[in-house]
């Protein structure tokens, strides 16, 4: 036995024997030995069977006050005088993949909200002002509306007023005034950027003023949108000069996943709860018919929609119950049953809350299949891209999304 270890071993049985002691009825301090008493052997405890524990359910993700969370703003400012009916064309089959950009954008682990605004310059359709110039829809959310009136888009007018239209975006559309926010314009179009009655060096000063970065899309030669000062434009705003072949047709590779994927989104809108009167029942046939446009463009445009509809940024809270409590925008008990859907009129406040749970419960498991699949689509065509002559970069989605990219890295964004 080692030195160091006698005294607490001699200490140890010392503490036995007093035990003892007080056991037999003896004071401690008698020096007389403690008599040993036999006990008889103990038999040992019955084996017991080991129950594995429950695995224990992830904490739900904590709601986020839309109010709190980081704002990205994109206004789209697109020509629609005679000569863009492909300017137009790009849009309307791009638009999901610019809004899948930001499926999994980030900042400080929080996701954005995501509005888009739209407005048309060179148009002289009803609504439009003298100056040929109109507020499409102004920041929204609701990227059903915003495809209904792409869709809608025809070419008109022949007054193409760049700066004016940039200032009346900047002085009309509901900007966020937080600083951290990524407030975009991005103008696109083909005559020269002096027309009308605003300089648009003006416009661009005061936009950037707001924090507002202006971006200009020349459509057509490169050193001609130079000389039409579509460069100069950008380069006081603090933005991107890019142009693009707005006649270009836009090459929409297929992908094995394209089909399912297209299809898990079709079935998702039945895991939509209508709330509310003809407006919200509008709303959803709003998009059961985006989703037939989308899909008459093509298969894999109907994927890309389908995908952002499995995304946070695709929410119908103004018409949908389950976003609309999920969000906190309604408390379900004081929906009147009038306004339910008809399978939960004559149940209970347990028995609609169970059914409305089991709604989400299923839009969930379609829209993390749907994710999955994404996942490898892209994977699919990132690989099929590299073998590719045009690359894509110089349509409508392309440059945007180059500029998308640099300017939420300036801001912490992360969109992956």
């Amino acid at each position: 036995m080692k030195p160091a270890l006698k005294l607490p071993i001699i200490l140890g049985s010392a503490a036995a024997l007093a035990v003892s002691a007080l056991l037999l009825g003896k004071p401690s301090t008698d020096n007389a030995p403690a008599p040993v008493v036999a006990t008889p052997p103990v038999a040992p405890p019955a084996p017991v069977a080991v129950v594995p524990a429950a695995p224990v359910a992830p904490p739900s993700p904590q709601f986020v006050d839309p109010k709190a969370a980081p704002v990205i703003q994109i206004a789209l400012l697109l020509d629609t005088s005679g000569s863009m009916d492909g300017l137009l064309d790009q849009a309307r089959t791009q638009l999901w993949n610019i809004v899948n950009r930001f499926a999994k954008a980030k900042r400080g682990g929080v996701a954005p909200r995501l509005e888009l605004a739209l407005y048309t310059y060179g148009d002289t359709t009803p609504g439009a002002n003298s100056s040929e110039i109109r507020q499409v829809t102004p920041f929204t959310s609701d990227l059903d509306a915003l495809s209904e009136r792409l869709f809608a888009l025809r070419t008109s007018g022949g007054s193409e007023h760049g700066g004016e239209v940039i200032q009346e975006a900047t002085r009309k559309l509901e900007w966020s005034p937080k600083e951290d926010s990524m407030r975009l314009i991005f103008i696109a179009g083909n005559e020269t950027f002096i027309q009308g009655p605003v300089d648009y060096r003006e416009a661009v000063a005061a936009a950037r003023k707001k924090g507002i970065t202006v971006n200009t899309i020349h459509c057509g030669d490169y050193e001609q949108g130079i000389a039409d000062h579509w460069k100069d434009a950008a380069t006081r705003a603090d933005g991107s000069y890019m142009n693009i072949d707005q006649n270009q047709r836009v090459v929409e590779l297929a992908a094995p996943q394209d089909d399912e994927i297209a299809r898990l989104g079709t079935e998702l809108n039945n895991t939509y709860v209508v709330y509310g009167g003809a407006e919200a029942k509008e709303s959803q046939q709003r998009q059961a018919t985006q989703d037939k446009l989308s899909r008459g463009v093509s298969l894999s445009n109907m994927a890309s929609r389908a995908m952002a509809k499995s995304s946070g940024n695709y929410s119908n809270e103004s018409w949908d119950l389950v976003d609309a409590v999920k969000k906190n925008k309604v408390d379900l008990g004081s929906v009147a049953a009038e306004e339910l859907p008809e399978p939960m009129r004559n149940l209970d406040a347990a028995g609609r809350k169970a059914w409305l749970a089991a709604r989400e419960k299923e839009r969930e498991a379609l829209q993390q299949r749907i994710q999955q699949l994404g996942k490898e689509r892209q994977q699919f065509l990132a690989e099929a891209r590299k073998n590719q002559a045009t690359k894509g970069d110089d349509t409508l989605d392309g440059v945007i999304g180059q500029v998308v990219q640099r300017e939420a890295s300036k801001r912490s964004f992360t969109l992956e």
